[in-house]
């Protein structure tokens, strides 16, 4: 049988390196899937301490875990393009929000954006504050290709957490609503059409995972104000990497990256291929 791909965390020895790396034992106990601690550091290879705080992350992240036994590995050059490599191989990549490192490994929130921006496989930053133990996963659609991937990867999140999924569609009226408002009935067209599509976008999904509730939301308003609203009492925000329609301009810097900036709980980023 192959071996299954791993979730991959990047530590450095700041206590939002540990909370990811936490949160990334519990994602792989509940994948049953191997987990890789990867610290990245520019160092000399001298005096072993990037080895000692790779080894007390290991400890740390794993104590409510004792049935994993983890791989860990010092890799020594840019933290972003390492862990880009590491995403090649992985099935996940798990980050810290921010980061900060007595041995220089400089995982640092632009860190963060890069692998989330660029790595091979889907990458989940995780804040430093308490998370919640329960609550849905939430994830944000806007018909594109990438926001089904986004979908995709939200089902299994929730199927193997046997949480709620609640799907978020959000509409936004043009630049020149302020000077020219929309109608009642233009209003009630567009939130009509807003529920269509994202029933649309759910009816495939939904029958491929039967035990799975899911809310739908509808909405007006701005993608990043009602994600980050709604992820107050989520334990994972699902978001994809680009995107049209609802989320126009999906691209990490606009809404992604205000989610990621702004949500109280860890965020998911999936990269969808472009058909």
């Amino acid at each position: 049988m192959a071996m299954q791909a791993p979730v991959v965390v990047g530590v450095d020895g700041s206590e939002h390196s540990v909370a990811a790396a936490t949160w990334a034992a519990g994602e792989a106990a509940l994948r049953r899937a191997p987990l890789r601690l990867v610290l990245v550091t520019d160092l000399p290879p001298y005096g072993g301490e990037p080895e000692k705080v790779l080894h007390s992350a290991v400890l740390r992240s794993t104590g409510h875990h004792p049935e994993l036994a983890p791989e860990s590995a010092v890799r020594r050059g840019d933290p972003a393009r390492e862990l880009m490599d590491e995403s090649e191989g992985a099935q996940l990549v798990v980050v810290g929000s921010r980061g900060r490192s007595p041995v220089r490994a400089r995982l640092l929130g632009s860190v963060s954006a890069k692998v989330a921006t660029h790595a091979h496989c889907p990458t989940v930053v995780v804040p430093h504050q308490q998370l919640p133990d329960g609550g849905p996963v939430v994830v944000g659609l806007d018909n594109s290709p990438y926001s089904r991937a986004a979908l995709r990867f939200a089902f299994d999140e929730a199927a193997v957490r046997g949480s709620e999924l609640v799907a978020v569609q959000v509409w936004e009226e043009n630049e020149y609503a302020p000077i020219v408002p929309l109608l009642d009935f233009e209003v009630g067209e567009r939130n009509d059409e807003t529920r269509r599509a994202l029933a649309e976008q759910l009816a495939g999904c939904s029958q491929d995972y039967p035990t799975v509730a899911v809310r739908e939301v509808a909405r007006r308003g701005h993608p990043v104000v009602a994600l980050r609203t709604l992820g107050e009492d989520a334990q994972l925000v699902v978001v994809g990497h680009r995107g049209r329609g609802g989320f126009a301009g999906m691209l990490l810097g606009s809404v992604a990256a205000g989610v990621l900036d702004h949500a109280p709980c860890p965020v998911a980023v999936v990269r969808g291929e472009k058909k």
